[in-house]
């Protein structure tokens, strides 16, 4: 098994070269290089040293992956002949892909590998900035990095970035994060006698022309809370600052139950905003329901029960469990097979205890909803109707009752008889894939909207209510009924 040797070329020109590294180029038989737009190797073709690139490769590929792929296997066959010598930019292990991949090879037993050290591009760019890395810095591959890789808190440089097209991908993912006009440095060729730092407005970083294989780009950290309301540390430190002793009292004072009321709130007002398809109304609503989840997890984490990263853990491990078709190797035909799995695995997790039809079906905060929940659980062990007309019949029989209780009967049997009906309309839902409680979220706001109008037009006219009949009330009601629509919008 013949070695490839890896050898770094630094950041800069030949004068920043090691000694070392310079001396086994001048012997270096059969020498491979990954681009041969480096300043150092420009210099050593006018000493009459020969290589071979692989520039060709990057006009082949659409993806730089597949480029650092081919020149992988292409090493690894070239070295079934005879050792050779593989130079790249920089450091050998610092920001570069194929000598990672190298060294996997190594492991399965495929190459001998020898690795040369070279200057990282890393120490001419801490010089260049005047920034201390103690401090806290994130390198990142402009090639791969995604918007929830970046810690805005830290120094944060971005390598590989070749040309306008990768720094145009480099500015739509940290626009993700940060403000458009936030100043980025573009530094190239740190520690040469080219070296350039120019600073710009985020939005102009591709706009910039002198963007090559020597750039990397620089992100200063952060610093004030406004600039960083885009990362979740942010929001976490938000809530955990309103629970501080110095904090809000009104947050300290909330415990699970007292918060439970807000949550459905927030909830119906969520699904308010989504059945308006209301997508402003729908980031307002989804940041309150959110409140709610950090506040619940910063509670448990003061009283020492539990954390945020407990409720991550438990339903991240719990979506990859139930979800082996995504996440593993089970294979699943259509939607109903994916149910069909995920009680599966549901039944499994809980163990083998008995367990009640209608266990874990009821809702404290909702008795319409643990009625739908208990005919639904009813109905998959065939406790139900076979149509819609057997709960019709149903209720039909139960308003009668509930109206001759109501003549006869007592406070007891009225409410008692009144839950019947109740307990069939909800049935009858069901059977029609509705949901009682989104149509009684739906109808409450509707008669809001509507009353509403009602007393705008009793405060415009005589301002007062007393002032009126009820049909000339119901005359008010009737035109908010033609003016609002049944979504709840008024209609012109």
């Amino acid at each position: 098994m013949n070695t490839i040797t890896v050898l770094g070329l630094g950041a800069g020109d030949l004068e920043q070269l090691p000694l070392g590294v310079y001396r086994t180029l001048l012997k270096a038989e059969r020498l491979y290089v990954r681009t041969a737009e480096h300043p150092v190797l420009q210099e050593l073709s006018t000493e009459g040293i020969s290589y071979e690139s692989f520039d060709t490769l990057y006009e082949k590929h659409d993806t730089f992956e597949a480029v650092y792929k081919e020149i992988v296997e292409t090493l690894i066959t070239l070295a079934e002949n005879g050792p050779l010598f593989y130079a790249v930019p920089g450091h050998p292990l610092v920001a570069e892909q194929t000598v990672q991949w190298l060294v996997e090879a190594e492991k399965e037993g495929r190459i001998k590998l020898e690795i040369v050290g070279g200057q990282s591009f890393l120490d001419p760019i801490f010089n260049a900035l005047r920034i201390d890395p103690i401090e806290g810095f994130q390198l990142l591959d402009g090639t791969m990095f995604k918007r929830d890789d970046i810690q805005m808190s830290l120094h944060v440089l971005i390598a590989q970035v070749y040309d306008a097209y990768s720094a145009s991908d480099v500015k739509l993912t940290l626009m993700e994060k940060y403000p458009d006009n936030y100043p980025v440095t573009i530094v190239t060729a740190a520690g040469s006698n080219e070296e350039l730092l120019r600073t710009v407005p985020l939005y102009e970083l591709d706009r910039e022309t002198v963007v090559n294989n020597l750039t990397t780009i620089y992100v200063p950290p952060a610093i004030s809370q406004e600039t960083r309301l885009k990362e979740w540390s942010t929001f976490r430190a938000i809530v955990a600052k309103l629970r501080a002793p110095d904090g809000c009292p009104w947050d300290r004072e909330q415990t699970h139950d007292s918060l439970k009321k807000y949550l459905i709130e927030e909830v119906h007002e969520l699904l308010q905003a989504v059945s308006e398809q209301d997508d402003e109304g729908m980031i307002e609503e989804l940041g309150d329901v959110l409140l709610q989840v950090f506040l619940h997890a910063q509670i448990g984490e003061d009283d020492g029960y539990f954390s945020l990263e407990d409720v991550l853990e438990s339903v991240s491990s719990k979506m990859i469990r139930r979800h082996p078709h995504v996440f593993g190797d089970v294979s699943v035909e259509n939607t109903e097979d994916v149910v069909r799995n995920w009680q599966q695995i549901k039944s499994v997790e809980k163990g083998n205890q008995m367990k009640r039809v209608l266990d874990g079906q009821e809702r404290t905060d909702s008795s319409l909803l643990t009625s739908f929940n208990y005919q639904k659980a009813a109905a998959k062990v065939g406790f139900d109707w076979p149509n819609a007309e057997g709960a019709w019949v149903k209720f039909e029989e139960e308003w009668q009752e509930f109206k001759e209780e109501i003549t006869n009967g007592t406070v007891s049997s009225q409410l008692d008889e009144l839950g019947d009906v109740l307990f069939t309309i909800v049935n009858v839902a069901r059977f029609y894939g509705l949901s009682p409680e989104e149509a009684m979220v739906h109808a409450n706001q509707k008669f809001r909207n509507r009353f509403l109008y009602v007393e705008d037009s009793v405060t415009q006219d005589k301002g007062e209510f007393n002032a009126y009949s009820l049909e000339e009330l119901e005359t008010f009601w009737q035109q908010a009924k033609k003016r609002i629509g049944s979504e709840g919008n008024e209609t012109r």
